[in-house]
């Protein structure tokens, strides 16, 4: 994936990226979206995180009357089944495997390397996290649902994976029962899932960030 494609925040210092967490945004935005949360996480001291916060590619949208914006797939019905075309979520999923592989190539440890999910972004996350061959540090879904929950290839490496779904209560966009829905899955196939609720919409909250952070520095903690 070329710089393009990405935006890459190098730990502060000298000091090499020994760990990795990698953003992903929500439909009709791209990797800037969360730059400015970035400095506001907490940097421990036992590690050096390097942040990803790859772009989407443009694409038509069905539910936007066909409109291109970046997009990690194309949504079909805004319903609460919420029809995606799993193809192309499943294409994108392969992309951000993509990055976390390089990650390893680099020298990373796989168990410290972190995804993170906000809406669209988060349907590719649970399906890049889930079908990873490698074990990961941890996986973070914010504001998003389990969009291949009936089809996804789970990989027994994230069988024990930490896992975390973030939620508003007041979501226009998301409803809460698809984040719920989600984390109810999870339960259901036995894996270790937390679940926080927020008085928010659709967004993002400082009290949310500062549990970011923590949950970060959790994951990371040697």
């Amino acid at each position: 994936m070329s710089d393009n494609d990405q935006l890459v925040i190098e730990p502060r210092g000298d000091a090499p990226a020994d760990a990795c967490m990698i953003i992903l945004h929500g439909l009709g935005a791209d990797g800037r979206d969360f730059e400015s949360m970035v400095p506001m996480l907490p940097r421990p001291n036992y590690a050096q995180v390097r942040f990803i916060l790859p772009h989407a590619q443009r694409l038509p949208v069905t539910v936007n009357g066909g409109m291109v914006m970046p997009a990690w797939y194309d949504i079909l019905e805004m319903n609460l089944g919420r029809r995606v075309d799993e193809v192309q979520l499943r294409q994108s999923a392969k992309r951000i495997q993509g990055v976390i592989q390089s990650q390893i190539d680099a020298g990373i440890d796989s168990r410290r390397i972190l995804l993170v999910g906000f809406s669209q972004g988060g349907a590719v996350a649970y399906e890049a996290a889930l079908s990873f061959a490698q074990p990961l540090g941890g996986l973070l879904a914010l504001s998003t649902y389990f969009a291949t929950a009936s089809s996804i290839e789970l990989s027994d490496a994230n069988r024990s994976l930490p896992i975390e779904v973030h939620h508003g209560a007041m979501d226009p966009v998301v409803p809460e029962s698809l984040g719920r829905a989600g984390y109810h899955r999870l339960k259901e196939e036995g894996f270790s899932v937390g679940y926080r609720q927020y008085p928010m919409a659709h967004a993002i909250c400082p009290q949310q960030i500062a549990d970011i952070g923590q949950w970060m520095s959790d994951r990371l903690a040697r």
